[in-house]
């Protein structure tokens, strides 16, 4: 029948108006900015870092292996590794990147970054309110405005959080079970030299020659 598309466009359109009235689920519209609709789980917009504790500069995951950077299609990322190293998250001694920059202007939303990272350090943020009056630099964000808490990640992803939590978890405890292999290992190695140098005999007095 010619026009039923139009005809069911219309009454469906019509239902919405009058139902409005009586009840919340057909309020479609949304008075933005005032009013905001709930984001779905999924949503990506753009990378930020994340960090575990209360320092964004401690517990920063990021040890500058420069993946995420090698790997981004649209070559928005830039990092500069540091020229000394501090404990990461394991406790092991890590480089650190002394420049993280990503321009917003270019990242494409890919998250390829996000899937190649082996450290659990960066993620797809939902923040989408990022427009400014300077198209070149205000778009370019910096480590320190990158870097959130996990806590945040948790927020919006909530389910993808509890994997990565579980995964970095399972990281640490093998850490710390090889750290207290080896510490044991050293040991038992210690106490088995001394052993050995209780038991070894006396070396002999040398003899004096008397006239």
């Amino acid at each position: 029948m010619l026009g039923e598309g139009i005809i069911k466009g219309m009454a469906e359109t019509a239902r919405n108006f009058l139902g409005s009235y009586v009840s919340d689920e057909r309020l479609t519209t949304v008075q933005y900015p005032e009013e905001r609709s709930p984001q779905i789980e999924n949503a990506r917009q753009f990378p930020f870092l994340v960090f575990d504790g209360n320092d964004p500069t401690k517990g920063l995951r990021c040890v500058a292996c420069q993946i995420c950077e090698k790997e981004c299609p649209p070559k928005c990322i830039y990092i500069v590794k540091s020229k000394d190293k501090r404990p990461d998250y394991k406790g092991q001694m890590q480089l650190y990147p002394a420049t993280f920059d990503i321009d917003l202007s270019v990242c494409m939303s890919c998250q390829i970054c996000v899937e190649v990272c082996p450290f659990e350090s960066i993620k797809m943020d939902t923040a989408y309110e990022l427009s400014t009056s300077d198209r070149f630099g205000g778009l370019v964000m910096h480590k320190h405005q990158l870097a959130k808490p996990n806590d945040h990640y948790r927020k919006i992803h909530p389910t993808d959080a509890a994997v990565s939590d579980a995964a970095l978890a399972a990281e640490i405890a093998k850490a710390q079970a090889k750290a207290r292999a080896d510490t044991e290992a050293k040991a038992k190695v210690a106490a088995e030299n001394k052993t050995k140098a209780a038991a070894a005999p006396a070396p002999a007095a040398p003899v004096v020659a008397t006239a």
